[in-house]
């Protein structure tokens, strides 16, 4: 008996220690897998808000700086023949370019998103200011239009302005849709670019649904962006 206490003690004396050694790396496996996930989520979440960001700038600077192109052009075409009205376009170009300046800080901040009705004043001066005439129609919910409306209608101004060649384009708003179409070339062969990718990928992420195709099966058959949100679709 006494020999079978001795192994046993001898027993528990050695796997113990061993038992504790065991459990703290497991702990330890445990913390650094757990501290390796975090990181990991951690970067993909920074890499996520660098998109968010890099979409937010494209799409204020891309869009402030079409209009305020197009408003410079049409004031130096009626310098001579028109100059009240150039002055007054001159006067919008310097209001712009202070709202632009604001809304590309407060961007990179973080602190804004585009809003109706702002936005719709500054799509119908971008069309007038291209020549193309805007027939812009809207409902009593329009006040209160998801804020991914408003990318969306300033992504596809600045591409009607810039690559349509139209003469009319129709803006239609509701709460929770939006379409622009026109009488332009149509797409074409024309790839995608950042700000409608950019787009495509805000919309996924609220929920919402988005389309982009012919307007018509004219000879001009133009373009027509269609997008519909989910309640609370930011």
């Amino acid at each position: 008996m006494q020999g079978s206490s001795f192994w046993d003690g001898l027993y528990w004396a050695v796997l113990g220690p061993g038992i504790g050694v065991f459990f703290i790396v497991l702990i330890r496996l445990q913390e650094y897998y757990e501290h390796r996930e975090r990181h990991k989520e951690q970067q993909l979440h920074q890499a996520a808000e660098r998109d968010r960001i890099a979409r937010d700038v494209h799409d204020v600077l891309g869009h402030s700086l079409t209009v305020l192109s197009i408003k410079a052009q049409l004031a130096r075409r009626l310098m001579e023949a028109e100059p009240q009205r150039a002055q007054q376009e001159l006067n919008e170009i310097e209001q712009l370019a202070r709202e632009s300046l604001t809304q590309v800080r407060n961007t990179v901040t973080q602190l804004r998103s585009p809003q109706f009705p702002s936005e719709l004043e500054v799509a119908r001066s971008a069309l007038q200011a291209a020549g193309i005439t805007p027939v812009i129609t809207t409902n009593d919910d329009a006040e209160r239009a998801a804020p991914l409306l408003a990318w969306a209608l300033r992504e596809a101004v600045t591409n009607v302005v810039r690559h349509s060649g139209a003469s009319t384009c129709r803006i239609e708003l509701s709460a929770h849709s939006l379409s622009v179409s026109d009488d332009g070339l149509g797409l074409g062969d024309a790839l995608e670019g950042n700000g409608l990718r950019g787009l495509r990928e805000r919309a996924a992420a609220a929920g919402a649904q988005i389309s982009i195709g012919p307007a018509s099966a004219h000879l001009r058959p133009g373009c027509r962006l269609t997008i519909t949100c989910p309640e609370g679709a930011a």
